[in-house]
């Protein structure tokens, strides 16, 4: 029950630390792949845009999940997003 409230600042740092890198990359990830992202959503684009909160929430929340996993799983969400809005706009054009 010691730890309950409060087990260190070496937490509290981490959680700074991947929470500013993590927000930054993903902020990154999301300027890279243009504002059609987010713009307009469409059940798919609501269903990355959750994941994506998702992920941040475990990439600050679970010691065992490192940074550079966390930046790969946004790079790749946002990545995909972008073919799939691509290959949908060629197609219906």
């Amino acid at each position: 029950m010691e730890h309950f409230f409060y087990d260190g600042w070496d937490g509290l740092a981490r959680i700074v630390m991947v929470g500013t890198l993590g927000y930054a990359a993903l902020v990154g990830c999301l300027r890279w792949s243009g504002k059609r992202t987010l713009a307009k959503m469409n059940a798919f684009d609501l269903i990355v845009t959750v994941s994506l909160g998702s992920i941040l929430a475990s990439l600050l929340l679970n010691k065992e999940v490192p940074l550079a996993e966390g930046i790969l799983a946004f790079s790749l969400l946002i990545g995909w997003q972008f073919v799939v809005t691509r290959c949908r706009a060629c197609s219906s054009a």
